[in-house]
């Protein structure tokens, strides 16, 4: 599947920033199932890609001059490989066994975690957690804030994909399996659900595998990656810091469409 994708942000501020710095992780890599047609970031100056500490593409966007508003834009096509399931990786996956402030169980979740799997740590036990905590934590847009914990959501019984995200990487990493959060883009033609979107990978049998709480899918086929982590704050497609400017106003638009291919 080929997917055009048009992602703009947008921030305006109630007063004059004074300088700011974002930090973005809005460019797909090569992988064994995606292939990046074509790509480009949309910004008031040029910047140099850079790689962070989880292997992402990394743009740091610096305005040392006052403004009152700023644009980032990202726009491409890539060609999804649907029929691939896992991807390998010549890095150890042992640093995503640690636990973040927003990815720490609780007793609750730690139990759950046990109680869904069966205490066993293959593919089909996570599929059975990943389906388990769908019902316990049905989507729900503003029952959660951008910094809820995994277990606030999950004690909440409510959140969006990244609590969904956050609470199986927490039940996971309880196991012992190796877990990270991923950011990007899904295609799906039920508006209900944003295009940006977020759901975890588990390391199993020496590959990475997918698990989509949100839409309860265990395989990427229309999801096209942007960037990993061990929690939202690593992989989260715009990030950043600014002086001065008081109150802002943030606006997100995201497009997300299948492209005809041309039979040979």
């Amino acid at each position: 599947m080929r997917l055009s994708i048009r992602h703009d942000t947008t921030y305006n501020y109630d007063d004059q920033v004074r300088s700011s710095i974002q930090y973005l992780r809005l460019t797909p890599q090569e992988s064994v199932r995606q292939h990046v047609l074509s790509w480009q970031l949309d910004l008031p100056r040029a910047v140099r890609a850079q790689r962070d500490p989880h292997g992402n593409i990394l743009h740091v966007l610096t305005l040392d001059e006052p403004h009152e508003a700023l644009v980032i834009g990202a726009r491409g096509q890539v060609e999804i490989d649907e029929h691939c399931e896992s991807e390998g990786d010549n890095h150890s996956a042992l640093p995503y066994l640690r636990f973040t402030s927003l990815t720490q169980p609780d007793d609750a979740l730690y139990d759950f975690a046990q109680a869904s799997s069966a205490g066993r740590r293959d593919r089909d036990s996570l599929i059975s957690l990943m389906h388990g905590l769908h019902e316990q934590m049905p989507y729900t847009p503003g029952a959660t804030k951008v910094d809820s914990t995994a277990a606030e959501a999950f004690a909440g019984r409510a959140g969006v994909c990244q609590d969904h995200t956050h609470a199986f990487l927490a039940c996971a990493r309880s196991l012992g399996v190796p877990a990270r959060y991923v950011s990007g883009y899904l295609f799906t033609e039920d508006s209900g659900h944003l295009a940006s979107h977020a759901w975890a990978e588990a390391w199993l049998d020496d590959a990475w595998y997918s698990f989509d709480v949100t839409n309860q899918l265990s395989r990427p086929e229309r999801h096209l990656k942007l960037a990993v982590g061990l929690d939202y704050l690593d992989a989260c497609p715009v990030r950043g810091m600014r002086r001065g400017g008081g109150g802002e106003q943030m606006h997100a638009r995201v497009k997300v469409s299948p492209l005809l291919q041309v039979q040979q």
